[in-house]
C-alpha cells in the first residue's frame, strides 16, 4: 500500500465535516432501510465502500431498482436508476435540512416514494433531519482522505474474511456508529443482549447479537475517543478475554469500551501496515475463539489467494 492509502486522519481537524458526513450517511442509509426486507443481524442496513465513496448497493422500489452513492472524491450525492436515469447534487457546506430535502426531492423526481424515520441514531442530542438548520462546514479534502483510508481498510478486512469457513458478515459501513466492520460467528446462539445502546432500539440490538460473534472494525474517531482506531470485541466476552496475548505490541484493552483497540496511527506508521493490521485482527479473533470454545478446526481455513480455489 502506498503512503496515500494511509492518509492522516486528525479527528479534531475534520470533526465538523465528519459529523456532517455521518448525518448524511444516516439519511442515505435510512432510505435503504425503509425499502429493504429485514436481513439477519441488520445486514440490510449498512452502506458499502465503493471506488468513489460510500454506496447503498441496489435498492428495490415500486418505481424500479436504484442506488445512492456519496461520491467523496468528486463531492457529489448521486442517485442512479436501473434504466440509466440519474440525479446528482454537490456535497458541500450547508444544513442537514437542505440535504434531507434535496435527497427526498431527487427521489420524488425519479418516482421513488419513501418515508424514513427522521431522528438520527446513536448520536448525542439528535435533531430531526428536516428541523436541523445548523450551518455545517464541509472539507472535501478531509472527506476524500477518509475515503482513501476506508479503501485500504476495506481491502484488508476482506482479505482477513477469506480465512474463515463459518458464517461471516460482509465488510460493511454502519452509519449509526459510523464504522466499518466485519464479523465472524461461532454458529451458536448467544445469551439475549441486555440492550441499552443509546439511540438504538433494544429489539435491533438483540437481533444483531442473537449469536456468538467475534467482530472487528474501524472508526475515524469521536469526541469521546478523538483518535481513529481499529477495534475488536467478542459477544459474549469469554472469561480471560481482556488478558489474552495479542499482536502488535501497540494493541491494548479498553476496560471502558470492553474491547481491544489499535490506533490507526500505529498501523499507518508501522514498517508493514497491512501485516500489522492483520496481526491485530487475527490475534484478537484467536483470543475470542479459543477462550470461547469455538470449533476452530471446522471454522477456519488458510487465507484466500488470487485464482486459487481453496483446497479441500
Amino acid at each position: 500500500m502506498t503512503e496515500s492509502e494511509w492518509p492522516e486522519l486528525d479527528w479534531k481537524q475534520w470533526r465538523e465535516t465528519a459529523l456532517h458526513l455521518q448525518l448524511m450517511t444516516q439519511i442515505v442509509g435510512k432510505v435503504r432501510l425503509a425499502l429493504t426486507p429485514w436481513l439477519n443481524h441488520g445486514w440490510h442496513v449498512p452502506l458499502y465502500v465503493t471506488p468513489r465513496g460510500l454506496g447503498t448497493s441496489p435498492i428495490p422500489s415500486a418505481a424500479g431498482t436504484f442506488e445512492i452513492e456519496l461520491d467523496l472524491q468528486a463531492q457529489r450525492l448521486r442517485v442512479t436508476c436501473a434504466g440509466g436515469v440519474a440525479r446528482a447534487r454537490p456535497l458541500e457546506a450547508g444544513t442537514i435540512a437542505a440535504f434531507y430535502n434535496g435527497l427526498m426531492a431527487m427521489l420524488a423526481e425519479l418516482g421513488i416514494a419513501v418515508k424514513i424515520a427522521t431522528l438520527p441514531n446513536e448520536m448525542p442530542d439528535p435533531v430531526r433531519f428536516p428541523d436541523d438548520h445548523a450551518k455545517r462546514p464541509w472539507d472535501g479534502e478531509a472527506a476524500a482522505r477518509f475515503h482513501r483510508a476506508l479503501l485500504g481498510v476495506d481491502r484488508i478486512f476482506k482479505q482477513f474474511r477469506t480465512g474463515f469457513l463459518g458464517k461471516a458478515s460482509p465488510v460493511h459501513f454502519f452509519w449509526g456508529s459510523f464504522d466499518l466492520a466485519v464479523t465472524r460467528f461461532s454458529g451458536r446462539a448467544a445469551p439475549p443482549h441486555p440492550g441499552g445502546v443509546p439511540g438504538l432500539p433494544d429489539a435491533v440490538t438483540r437481533e444483531a447479537y442473537s449469536h456468538e460473534v467475534s467482530s472487528a472494525g474501524f472508526w475515524p474517531g469521536s469526541d469521546a475517543a478523538p483518535h481513529a482506531a481499529f477495534y475488536s470485541y467478542a459477544y459474549p466476552s469469554p472469561e480471560g478475554f481482556a488478558e489474552a496475548p495479542l499482536w502488535p505490541d501497540a494493541a491494548r484493552w479498553s476496560s471502558e469500551l470492553g474491547e481491544f483497540l489499535l490506533d490507526y496511527d500505529a498501523v499507518r506508521g508501522a514498517p508493514e501496515p497491512e501485516a500489522t493490521l492483520l496481526d491485530f485482527l487475527q490475534s484478537t479473533y484467536e483470543a475470542a475463539a479459543t477462550l470461547g470454545g469455538w470449533d476452530r478446526a471446522a471454522l477456519e481455513c488458510a487465507p484466500g489467494e488470487k485464482r486459487k480455489p481453496r483446497r479441500v
